[in-house]
C-alpha cells in the first residue's frame, strides 16, 4: 500500500514535492515502523479510559493499603476529602422562622407541633427545615433527610409543598411523624435541589453543581456543606443531653449525608441509610456533586459503613430517586435503579459490608417492590428497627400500621403560601453557601501564603532544595499519580510531513499499562550530524487540539508556531495530550477524581517520557527542552514543567491567571462557573497552588507568560495581579529577575511569537540568525 506525504507550504519556507513513498517506511532512525491505522489520536483516548476503568475495579483490593494500624479507614481523611474544614458555629436553640404575618408553626398532629427552623453551621451559613416538636423532654433526636428533590414538608405529610411536579412520598414513608408520633423530637434539614437553571445565560446547571463547582477548587464539596449542616445539629443535641440517643437518616441523596455523617462522627448511635448504599464505581456518572477526591482510593459504601461499627446501621435498598441530568454545559448524570440482582443476600457491597464489619448489627432490608408506584423508601422494616434503637418504648413490626392510620397532620396555612416559602427557602440556603465560596475564595491567597511559608528565598541554592517539599505536595495531593514504573519507550515512528526547512514524523511511546504517548517531531534540514546539538521546544495544543495544530494550516490561534520554530532551527515536538472529543475526555477527569487523581496524573508521565525519550536522540541536547503551550496547552505549561522537571523553560499562553477566582468566581464574567468545562476543578487548589504558585515550582528555571489584551480568558489586571508575584519571587526574592517575563500584545487568544520566541532563543542559548 502507499501513502503520499503531507506538503504543506510554511511562512518562508518553499514547497517541496515528495514523491510517493511506501506507508510505513522512513522512521526516525533507532525507532521501530509506526504501523498503526486510523485516529491514534482517538486510540489514545480509548486506552486511557481503559485504563482509568481497570483502577477503578482494582480500587476496591487496594483500599485497605491506606488503613491505619487500627485496620480502619481514617476519619480525618474522609473528613479532608468532604471539605469538613469550616469552624462550626455553637448555638445554644433553634430559631423559629417566623414573621410578624406567618407563624413558624406549619402543622400539628397529637401533641406534635412542627415549626420551620433554622440553625447556625459555619461562617453566614444555616441550615433550615422543620422541626417535630414531640415533647419537652424527649428522650431521643432523630435527624431525618429527604431525597435532594424532596422537601421536608413531604415528609411530614404536606404534598402541596414541592419543588416541582416530583412523586408523592406515601404515608408510611413518612418518617419524621412515626417518630415524632412515638416520643422522638425530630429536625428534617432541606437539601439543595437538582433543579435546573441556565447560568449568566450560559451554562445550564444544578443547584448542586453550581455550589459545588468552586466549593471543590475551594476545597470543600457540596456533600461536605450538607454533612456540616447535619453535624451541627449533633453539636448542639449532644451539648444539650450526651446521654440522648441520636439517630440519622435519610433517602436517596440524603441516604448519601447520613452514610457520611454516620461514618465521620460517632456521636450518631444509628444510622439508616435508604435508596442509596451500593457500588461506587460507577460514581463517575453520578451528579458530580457527589465527587469526592480520592474517595474509591479508601472508602466505598462497604468502607463507610464499617466505619459506623459496631454503631447500628440499617439499609433499605429501594428503587430510590431515578435522576438524569442533561449535559448542557454542566455535567451529564445518571442515577439509575439498583439492578434486581443486587438485593437481599446477592448485594455484593452488603457482603462486603458484612466481611469489614465481623459481628456488628447491620439490619437490610430490600423494598423495591410497591404497586402503587413512585419513590418507595422508608418501609416497616427499617422504621421500626430504626425507632426502636432511639425510642424507650418498642413497638413490633405488627403495630406499625396502626401508627400510619393515626398521623392526620393538620397543615396550618395556604398551599401556595407553602409552595413560595420553600421556593425561597432553597434560594437563601444558595446565597449563603454562594457567599461563602466567593469569602473563602477572597480569603484564599492569605491561606497560600502561609501555606508557601517553607520556601527558603535565602539563595537560588536553597530554593531548589526547599521547594521539592513543595512539588512533592503537588504531584501526590493535587495533581495525583500512579504507583507505576515508566514501560521501555518501544519507540516507533513513521515520515508523514515534509517542507524544504524541515521533515515531520509521527512518533508513538509506551508509557505504561497500555497507556501511550503520540506527538509530532519536526527535525530542521540543517542539521550537520549526531555532533550538531540541537535545543527542542515542546509546542502543546490547546482543548481539542491535535499536534498538527501546531505546524498546519496557519490556524489562526497557533500560526503555526511549532513549524515556524523549526525553520529557526529548534527541534520541535508536538504532543497529543487527551483533553479531546468533549465528554469523552471529561469523563476521563471524572474517573479520575474518585481516585485522587486528574488528567494530569496521565499526561505528566507520558510527558516525563517523551522528555525522556528525546534526550537519547543524537541531536538533542538534553538541558535544553522548553515548554510552550497555549490555552489548554497554557494550564499544560503551569502543571507539566512544575513536575517534570527536565524542562528547561516554560511559557505560558493565552491561560495565565488568578486561576482560583477564574474557577471559582460567580461574579466575573469568564469564570468557568459558567461554562462547559466541568472537568477543569481541581480539588483543594485555594489552599495550596494557585499559577504564582505552580510558577513557584517551575523557578528558578525561566518562566514566561504570553498576554493577548482581547484575550477572553481572563482580564489584564487579574493577569498582571498573579504575575506580580511571580516578578517578585525571581527579581525581588532570588535575584533572577532576568528569568522571567510577561509580553502584553494587542491581540486576542493567539500565540503572538514575538517575546516568546526571543525568550526561546535566550534561554534555550540558540542564536536568532542560525
Amino acid at each position: 500500500m502507499r501513502r503520499l506525504l503531507l506538503v504543506l507550504p510554511l511562512l518562508f519556507a518553499t514547497v517541496l514535492f515528495v514523491p510517493v513513498a511506501p506507508m510505513f517506511a522512513d522512521p526516525v532512525p533507532g525507532t521501530q515502523p509506526l504501523t498503526w491505522e486510523g485516529d491514534i489520536t482517538s486510540r489514545l483516548v480509548d486506552e486511557c479510559d481503559a485504563f482509568l476503568l481497570r483502577r477503578l475495579e482494582e480500587s476496591v483490593e487496594k483500599r485497605s493499603e491506606y488503613w491505619g494500624e487500627d485496620g480502619k479507614p481514617s476519619v480525618e481523611r474522609l473528613k479532608k476529602a468532604l471539605g469538613l474544614v469550616d469552624e462550626r458555629v455553637p448555638f445554644e436553640g433553634l430559631e423559629l422562622v417566623a414573621t410578624t404575618e406567618e407563624s413558624s408553626l406549619v402543622g400539628e398532629f397529637a401533641d406534635v407541633e412542627i415549626h420551620r427552623v433554622r440553625w447556625p453551621v459555619f461562617g453566614g451559613v444555616h441550615g433550615e427545615g422543620l422541626f417535630l416538636k414531640a415533647s419537652e423532654n424527649a428522650k431521643a433526636w432523630a435527624i431525618v433527610l429527604p431525597d435532594a428533590d424532596q422537601t421536608p414538608e413531604q415528609l411530614c405529610g404536606n404534598q402541596s409543598a414541592r419543588y416541582g411536579p416530583g412523586e408523592i412520598v406515601w404515608d408510611d414513608s413518612q418518617l419524621p411523624l412515626i417518630l415524632a408520633s412515638h416520643g422522638v423530637n425530630v429536625i428534617v434539614p432541606s437539601l439543595i435541589s437538582r433543579e435546573m437553571t441556565k447560568r449568566n445565560n450560559r451554562a445550564n446547571l444544578s443547584h448542586r453543581e453550581y455550589l459545588h463547582r468552586p466549593a471543590f477548587i475551594l476545597g470543600r464539596t457540596m456533600t461536605g456543606y450538607e454533612v456540616q449542616k447535619v453535624l451541627a445539629l449533633v453539636d448542639w443535641i449532644s451539648g444539650k443531653d450526651e446521654s440522648l440517643p441520636i439517630g440519622v437518616a435519610g433517602c436517596g441523596e440524603g441516604g448519601m449525608i447520613a452514610l457520611y455523617a454516620g461514618a465521620v462522627d460517632d456521636r450518631i448511635d444509628t444510622t439508616l441509610v435508604s435508596s442509596y448504599f451500593g457500588n461506587r464505581q460507577d460514581i463517575w456518572k453520578q451528579p458530580i456533586s457527589r465527587q469526592v477526591f480520592g474517595l474509591l482510593r479508601e472508602f466505598g459504601d462497604a468502607e463507610l459503613g464499617s466505619m459506623i461499627a459496631p454503631r447500628k446501621l440499617i439499609i433499605e435498598s429501594t428503587r430510590g430517586p431515578v435522576v438524569n441530568l442533561p449535559g448542557e454545559g454542566g455535567a451529564p448524570a445518571v442515577v439509575e435503579e439498583m439492578p434486581l440482582a443486587f438485593s437481599g443476600n446477592n448485594h455484593p457491597e452488603l457482603e462486603r459490608l458484612k466481611k469489614l464489619s465481623g459481628k456488628s448489627e447491620i439490619i437490610f432490608s430490600d423494598a423495591r417492590v410497591d404497586s402503587r408506584g413512585g419513590f418507595y423508601f422508608f418501609n416497616r422494616y427499617v422504621t421500626v428497627p430504626f425507632l426502636n434503637a432511639l425510642s424507650a418504648k418498642p413497638i413490633m413490626q405488627k403495630d406499625f400500621q396502626e401508627t400510619i392510620s393515626h398521623l392526620i397532620v393538620q397543615v396550618q396555612g395556604e398551599e401556595k403560601a407553602h409552595h413560595k416559602f420553600v421556593k425561597e427557602r432553597l434560594q437563601r440556603q444558595i446565597a449563603e453557601l454562594d457567599r461563602h465560596n466567593q469569602e473563602v475564595m477572597n480569603e484564599s491567597p492569605y491561606v497560600r501564603k502561609e501555606f508557601m511559608k517553607g520556601l527558603d528565598t535565602s539563595s537560588v541554592e536553597a530554593y531548589e532544595k526547599s521547594v521539592e517539599t513543595y512539588r512533592d505536595i503537588f504531584r501526590e495531593e493535587v495533581i495525583g499519580e500512579y504507583d507505576l514504573p515508566l514501560d521501555p519507550f518501544n519507540a516507533r515512528s513513521r515520515k508523514t510531513w515534509e517542507t524544504d526547512k524541515w521533515v515531520g514524523y509521527e512518533v508513538v511511546l509506551d508509557v505504561f499499562d497500555g497507556v501511550f504517548a503520540y506527538g509530532a517531531l519536526l527535525m530542521p534540514k540543517d542539521i550537520k550530524g549526531p555532533e550538531d546539538k540541537r535545543p527542542v521546544v515542546v509546542c502543546q495544543h490547546g482543548l481539542e487540539g491535535r499536534p498538527t495544530d501546531a505546524f498546519l494550516d496557519d490556524h489562526r490561534a497557533y500560526h503555526d508556531f511549532a513549524g515556524k520554530l523549526a525553520e529557526r532551527g529548534f527541534i520541535t515536538f508536538c504532543p497529543q495530550n487527551v483533553y479531546i472529543f468533549k465528554d469523552r475526555f471529561r469523563t476521563l477527569q471524572r474517573k479520575s477524581y474518585p481516585l485522587g487523581t486528574t488528567l494530569f496524573s496521565l499526561i505528566v508521565p507520558q510527558h516525563q517520557q517523551i522528555v525522556n525519550w528525546l534526550k537519547t536522540q543524537p541531536n538533542v541536547d538534553g538541558d535544553r527542552i522548553g515548554f510552550y503551550g497555549l490555552s489548554y496547552g497554557g494550564k499544560s505549561a503551569m502543571r507539566i514543567p512544575a513536575l517534570v522537571t527536565d524542562y528547561s523553560l516554560s511559557i505560558c499562553s493565552a491561560d495565565f491567571n488568578e486561576w482560583v477566582r477564574k474557577n471559582a468566581s460567580t461574579r466575573l464574567p469568564y469564570s468557568y462557573v459558567w461554562t462547559g468545562e466541568y472537568e477543569i476543578y481541581e480539588f483543594d487548589l485555594g489552599s495550596t497552588f494557585n499559577y504564582a504558585e505552580m510558577a513557584a515550582l517551575i523557578a528558578p528555571r525561566p518562566f514566561m507568560v504570553e498576554r493577548g489584551h482581547f484575550d477572553g480568558v481572563g482580564w489584564d489586571e487579574w493577569v498582571a495581579y498573579e504575575f506580580a508575584k511571580v516578578r517578585n519571587l525571581y527579581a525581588a526574592q532570588l535575584g533572577i529577575g532576568d528569568r522571567t517575563e510577561i509580553e502584553y500584545f494587542v491581540g486576542p487568544h493567539t500565540i503572538n511569537g514575538q517575546g516568546t520566541f526571543d525568550f526561546l532563543h535566550k534561554h534555550l542559548n540558540w542564536p536568532k540568525s542560525k
